[in-house]
């Protein structure tokens, strides 16, 4: 049986559930702003993928942003493919709860990004967000480039310093490259939007995270040392 207590551990190859081939039905269009929820998307855009705890606030913070053009909620980092909600609430996935971030970095910057990550949530809780517990609630980045990494590697070295200073331990946030991203089912994207009274908890430090040259300067100093 698979208790409760081991939802917090990530499950082995020979114990995750098969999933299936093909991807489970999703949305098509953004609730709010029509734009196709796959794609394709306009040129010179990017991608930015985020686990801060329930997928449904995380991305109501993303699509509210300026210049970010495509929120879409789904399933990474773990092992089963095309999970089902179900499948990776029972923990035996390992996948997170992700927001998939299509953005204009003409229009603002993954700085500006991961400044909202690091505000959303409690990025000092391991495998949990406030009563929210287990692997798929799990504080992680999922990066596309080398510059992606290195600028989440120079915020989350920013923002520690943030924390201890009020108080916080240890940031637990993965930062590993993306992996595959599987959307998750129709009533799960734009949650908020189509529900405004959801669930919707706060699990916030309220501890600024600072931006400017400081993490600009140590993700130049990172990408010279790679």
């Amino acid at each position: 049986m698979f208790l409760f207590g081991s939802k917090t551990k990530m499950p082995e190859p020979g114990t995750a559930l098969p999933g299936r081939e093909g991807a489970i039905p999703t949305a098509q269009r953004h609730f709010i702003n029509d734009a196709s929820l796959k794609g394709p998307y306009p040129g010179g855009s990017e991608i930015a993928d985020f686990g801060a705890g329930c997928f449904w606030g995380v991305e109501k913070t993303f699509w509210q942003l300026p210049g970010v053009l495509v929120t879409s909620a789904g399933y990474q980092g773990g092992i089963t493919p095309n999970p089902t909600y179900e499948e990776v609430c029972g923990g035996r996935t390992g996948h997170a709860e992700v927001v998939r971030v299509v953005f204009d970095p003409a229009r603002t910057s993954y700085e500006q990004l991961l400044k909202a990550f690091w505000e959303e949530h409690d990025p000092t809780q391991s495998m949990r967000q406030g009563n929210d517990v287990g692997t798929q609630y799990r504080s992680v980045i999922f990066t596309h480039s080398d510059e992606q990494r290195a600028a989440a590697d120079a915020s989350r070295e920013m923002y520690q310093g943030e924390l201890s200073k009020a108080g916080y331990g240890r940031i637990v946030t993965e930062i590993v490259p993306a992996p595959e991203f599987y959307y998750a089912e129709d009533y799960h994207q734009q949650y908020l939007a189509k529900n405004p009274r959801g669930y919707c908890p706060d699990h916030s430090t309220g501890v600024p995270c600072p931006t400017g040259l400081g993490v600009k300067a140590a993700a130049a100093v990172s990408m010279e040392q790679v």
